[in-house]
């Protein structure tokens, strides 16, 4: 039996950071500033401070500068707020990131909107999702902007094609629905409430899993010839979708790590770049 292509998303992510740190170069000498990316942690999650210290170090490799803002887990919502606004006025900060999770006691849609779309390189932000929606220049989210970024490079067009989305949270689901939408798709959401979720999977084309529930998605209900993208992390390196048999059905599949990962971070870098070009007028 043959089984699926894996999508490494490894070798473009390092194109895309290769080309951002030309523009990067380039930016610089021209204003004599550097693009600088200001990356927000409450509290030490383990996972969290691996993140972002992974991104800080794909920062440097792009000419980025990085600024890590580190606050206490008992940090209250209007000083996370106050926070990003200080960061959101700085003219020294060209791009922000507020890492998740940040704590159940947080407001985090508050936290959010307090970042000012010009510097939301992230994407998280209601004016970002409404630009993505209607397609006008703004910063799409980072890991819906990868997944598209990698369906492109693996030659997947998205048009005429049924797309499962599993997942709806406003930073991954929903908005990588919204980006298939305008690529053509026919979009079905699938969450917590589907009835036959199997049903639903089994009609795709293109399934993206971005639930965070390991193995979620069994082989069996994958279309022969699907292409999936499985963008759950989950411990123990463990994704949303049952690698081992959805490889045996699909055509092209991720793999965890090293399929959607690095096209998110590859995309917040390029962001970032774009953000510092627009405020600093070059």
């Amino acid at each position: 039996m043959t089984q699926a292509r894996l999508m490494d998303g490894t070798a473009p992510a390092r194109r895309i950071v290769e080309e951002t740190a030309r523009q990067a170069a380039g930016l610089t000498e021209r204003t004599g500033t550097a693009p600088c990316l200001a990356t927000v942690l409450v509290g030490e999650d383990p996972a969290s401070v691996t993140y972002v210290r992974m991104k800080q170090n794909r920062s440097r490799e792009a000419g980025i500068e990085s600024r890590r803002v580190v606050l206490p887990a008992t940090t209250t919502t209007d000083e996370l707020v106050g926070t990003l606004r200080e960061l959101s006025a700085d003219p020294g900060v060209h791009g922000i990131l507020l890492q998740h999770p940040v704590g159940d006691h947080i407001d985090e849609r508050a936290a959010f909107e307090a970042i000012a779309p010009e510097k939301d390189v992230d994407g998280v932000t209601f004016a970002s999702f409404a630009t993505m929606s209607f397609g006008l220049p703004g910063f799409v989210s980072c890991t819906p902007g990868g997944i598209v970024r990698l369906l492109d490079e693996y030659g997947v067009e998205p048009a005429g094609k049924r797309a499962v989305v599993v997942g709806r949270s406003a930073i991954l689901g929903k908005p990588v629905g919204m980006l298939l939408l305008a690529r053509d798709a026919t979009v079905t959401y699938c969450h917590s409430r589907t009835r036959d979720l199997s049903a639903a999977v089994r009609e795709a084309d293109i399934v993206v899993a971005a639930v965070g529930r390991p193995r979620l998605i069994r082989g069996q209900d994958i279309k022969p010839g699907a292409v999936v993208i499985d963008a759950g992390y989950n411990p123990g390196n463990v994704g949303d979708v049952d690698f081992d048999s959805a490889v045996e059905r699909a055509a092209l599949i991720t793999p965890v790590p090293g399929g959607v990962g690095p096209m998110t971070i590859a995309t917040l870098l390029e962001q970032t770049v774009r953000a510092a070009a627009r405020q600093l007028g070059a």
